[in-house]
Parts: structure tokens; sequence; C-alpha cells
């Protein structure tokens, strides 16, 4: 006993389960609020896909300066794994680094996310929606929860009810669509037994342009159904790349930038 009261009380501040997140809180709304409003009559748009920045955070620092140096760009899209084990403290240190972005961003969850009690650090810090959409420039960016693996396949991931609700809502505002997510089908994560019938649910989408997502920690550029829909993975950051998507009413095109 009389060693552990003389212990330093740093050596108990960090546990697996603690969930007192002392960082920025219901970021994505708060964002999203900035985009809609900052784009919503916007022709083009440039978008910055990051992901998978883990516990790499000297490489994540030199993104979010890359990013802020480029004026060319009206916001950012994180494809997950924000953290690596999904502890409050990776939280709080990933938004030390996030918060000096200089434009409005979001953040979908990954799988490393939910670890532990991440899933519950991730609601406070970025919102309690795991699923979520917003409308830029007429598009509308739907972003999904697809880490199914981490349910165990017993919740409902992806979330049919949600995609189809999207499908109707707000419909007037836009008339191309953009899907986001962390784990793309036939990734590891995602629920395959439900591949097909994703796929129909997505082509119902007005103005169907790509599909993004994270995971793979790659760059792939691929007709995942054989239908011309193509299938963007956005790499890791210790590799020191990301995308640049510039949309337009025509279409889309996208670069790689390497930091």
């Amino acid at each position: 006993m009389l060693l552990l009261a003389g212990c330093d009380k740093g050596l108990f501040d960090v546990h697996p389960y603690d969930t007192n997140y002392k960082g920025g809180k219901n970021l994505n709304p708060t964002n999203i609020a900035v985009i809609e409003q900052r784009f919503k009559d916007r022709d083009t748009l440039r978008v910055a896909f990051i992901s998978d920045t883990h516990l790499w955070h000297a490489e994540f620092k030199d993104e979010v300066a890359s990013i802020n140096a480029n004026d060319s760009i009206d916001f950012v899209v994180h494809c997950g794994d924000f953290t690596d084990t999904g502890t409050t403290r990776e939280f709080e240190w990933g938004y030390d680094i996030l918060k000096k972005l200089n434009k409005p961003y979001v953040v979908l969850i990954g799988n490393h996310d939910f670890l532990g009690t991440g899933d519950q650090v991730w609601r406070t810090a970025f919102g309690d929606s795991l699923d979520f959409s917003f409308i830029a420039g007429g598009i509308k960016f739907v972003c999904l929860n697809t880490n199914a693996t981490e349910y165990d396949y017993m919740a409902a991931v992806p979330n049919f009810d949600f995609m189809q609700q999207e499908i109707h809502k707000d419909s007037a505002s836009f008339d191309r669509t953009v899907f986001v997510m962390h784990a793309c089908p036939g990734s590891d994560q995602f629920n395959n037994n439900v591949k097909g019938t994703f796929d129909y649910v997505i082509k119902l989408f007005p103005g169907l342009q790509c599909c993004i997502s994270g995971h793979d920690h790659q760059r792939t550029a691929l007709d995942l159904y054989g239908d011309g829909v193509m299938w963007y993975g956005v790499d890791a950051a210790v590799h020191r790349n990301y995308y640049i998507f510039t949309f337009t009413r025509k279409g889309y095109s996208y670069e790689t930038v390497y930091f």
C-alpha cells in the first residue's frame, strides 16, 4: 500500500476502457453545417480524401500541413481508422492534429475505432450517427458504417433502412451521389453476404458518381462490380499520399497528392 501511495498518479492515467474524452465534440454535425452552407450553390467542388491515420502522427501532421497549403481544397473527408486501438487518449491525440485543419471536415468510423470502448468515444467526438450524409454543390455524400465484423454480423451493417431513406431525403437538393465508407464490399470487414444487394441499392441513388473507401492501406481504382462505377481506395497516412477529387456538373476527376 505504501508503495502504491508513493507512485506517480500518471502511471494510472490511461485505461483502455476510459471514455472521459477531452477533445472536440460533435464535430461532424458542426462541420456539416458549415459545408452545406458554404458550398450549397458551388458548381465545382475540390475534396481531399484521407484515411487510416492510426498512430502515424508525424505523417498525419504533414498531411494536414499539405492540405492547409492548398487553397483549392474545399473540405476534407477522413475515411476512418482515426485511431489504432480506440483509446480515449488516441482520439485526443488525433484531434490535436485534426483541429489544425483550415478546412471543414468529416470523419467516418473505422474498424480500429471500435476497439475497446472506442465507438463510444467516437460518438462523443464526431456525433451520435455512424451513418450520415450531407449535400454540397448538388451532390449528396452518403457516409456509411460498413464495419460489420465489429458486430459479429449481428447488426444492420450496412444499414439498408438508412440508405433507402437517403434516396428520397432532400431529393430536390441533389442530382448526384458519392458513397464513402471505411471498408468496401469484398473486404474482410464488409458483410459480403449482402454484397449484391448493396450494389443494387446504391444504384437507386441519382447520378451515382463513384464510391470511396479506406481500410486496405493502399491506393486503388477498381470497377468492383464490372458495371462502370469506380471504387477508389484511399491510402494510409504512413504512405504519405492522399486523393483530391474534383466534382463538376459534368463528372469528376481525381489526383494523388504526395507529401
